[in-house]
């Protein structure tokens, strides 16, 4: 198959050279980097990247960005490509409970050892750059270095790469020549370094874009606009995902997009998964199976396959049943993830408004009549009042929280938001006593859905786990 290794070389400085540090050490010099912010731009991880050889140069690479749906897409295509005897590695930011989750190789985590060996090696070459002048590179601009390094080791076949924060200058961006890219959809969110209209935003987003590399999306609206404009500048072909007898929209301008569509099979899903039919550019594959809740994750499945029939193109085997067995075998937890048990548990990190909208959906098509106990919690930078006017109306009752971040400041304000929908809103500083509230509150046969920041649901997610 595609993709052989022959010849390669490690790129870096090998295991063992120097002392690596040890895990918690390697967390608390992480979680240090946090102060430099979100500092963007290229330069730092260039720099840092040509002091370790341009591992990236070496990695075929996947390229995942958009709003929503990102995390969701990469997972789907990791898993495919895994089933379809490859190996596939999966950068993706950020995590729920450990940062070994960003790095995957079919669907198996990096070690914590070898974690912390990763960022022990990065080490000197930071405090080289800083002592000649350089910005000290940012926490995210190190983790994302860290897995060029591991990836090219590991001599993956595959990179499937999430963009971190919006495109053009996330430290993602230094791969030059993608297999394929992908721009799952364009909303509102992260509008201190992204812009403020949706324009500003799919500008960001589309600065993926590469010469000649396909890329395929669901976007629609003023986004198309901006996305297909990048697209006909950049000679790359663009594949659109739609639901099926939906238009391709407006926003084209005369440049020819092929079309994948999607479909929802059968009644309401079940709490397992949901079947939906796709007809690609290559093929229909109806049935297949996702074990993900949501119409936006058909959209998403219908995004991977768009992806794959791709690659297949450019000559990398993926069969029929490969795609069943790796869309069936996806995980990606707090996402419409349902713990099941009375009270029923709904985690999902819908952190911005369209994920509220897509949550809320999800809620009427899933779960039609039960009744909500909400717990909520978000960082100060989101458009809170619209999330909570998406979602409030939903709930008997409101449990506000505090994510454990210094972006949480004014969490209270959540408070006052959700009760100009209903009165019954309840104040808990703590995410576990805010779990334990709602769970309290739950009457026979209603959900306690958990969402906001994806902080506030990991830390949820790990207080429900140790009781079950």
């Amino acid at each position: 198959m595609p993709g052989g290794k022959s010849g390669r070389r490690p790129w870096g400085i090998k295991k063992g050279v120097l002392a690596a540090l040890e895990y918690r050490e390697a967390l608390s010099f992480l979680e240090n980097l946090t102060k430099f912010g979100f500092n963007l731009g290229l330069g730092r991880i260039e720099e840092l990247l040509r002091r370790l050889g341009n591992p990236h140069r070496e990695l075929k690479v996947v390229h995942v960005g958009g709003t929503n749906g990102k995390g969701s897409t990469t997972a789907m295509l990791a898993s495919v490509l895994a089933a379809a005897g490859y190996r596939a590695g999966a950068f993706t930011s950020p995590h729920l409970h450990s940062y070994t989750e960003r790095y995957q190789i079919n669907g198996r985590q990096i070690s914590e050892g070898e974690l912390g060996g990763l960022i022990g090696e990065l080490r000197p070459y930071l405090e080289a750059m800083v002592a000649e002048g350089y910005e000290h590179p940012t926490e995210f601009e190190v983790c994302t270095a860290a897995a060029f390094l591991y990836f090219a080791r590991r001599q993956v076949d595959f990179l499937v790469l999430e963009v971190g924060l919006g495109g053009i200058i996330d430290s993602t961006n230094v791969v030059e020549r993608p297999l394929v890219t992908v721009i799952t959809n364009v909303g509102m969110d992260h509008m201190d370094y992204l812009g403020r209209t949706i324009r500003e935003i799919a500008a960001a987003k589309a600065g993926i874009v590469k010469p000649g590399v396909p890329l395929v999306t669901a976007c629609r609206g003023e986004a198309l606009e901006v996305v297909a404009r990048a697209c006909r500048e950049k000679g790359a072909p663009l594949v659109l995902v739609r639901a099926a007898g939906e238009p391709p929209g407006e926003g084209l301008s005369g440049l020819p997009a092929a079309l994948v569509t999607w479909e929802a099979e059968g009644a309401a899903p079940d709490l397992a998964g949901q079947h939906l039919t796709v007809c690609g550019r290559h093929g229909v594959y109806r049935r297949l199976f996702i074990p993900l809740l949501g119409r936006h994750q058909l959209e998403n499945a219908a995004g991977a396959v768009a992806v794959l029939e791709i690659l297949r193109e450019q000559g990398y085997a993926v069969t029929e049943e490969a795609l069943r067995r790796g869309l069936a075998a996806t995980r990606w937890p707090a996402r419409l993830e349902v713990l099941k048990g009375e009270p029923l548990v709904i985690l999902d990190g819908a952190h911005n408004y369209d994920g509220a909208r897509s949550l809320a959906r999800a809620l009427a098509d899933h779960f039609p009549g039960r009744g909500v106990v909400l717990v909520i919690g978000m960082l100060g930078d989101k458009e809170r009042g619209k999330v909570v006017a998406e979602l409030a109306p939903l709930a008997r009752a409101v449990v506000v929280t505090r994510p454990d971040s210094p972006r949480a400041a004014n969490w209270r304000e959540l408070a006052d938001e959700a009760r100009k929908h209903l009165q019954e809103v309840y104040e808990e500083e703590k995410v576990a006593g805010a779990v334990q509230r709602a769970l309290s509150l739950a009457r026979p046969g209603e959900a306690v859905v958990v969402t906001g920041s994806l902080y506030m649901v990991a830390e949820a997610r790990e207080v429900l786990l140790a009781e079950t």
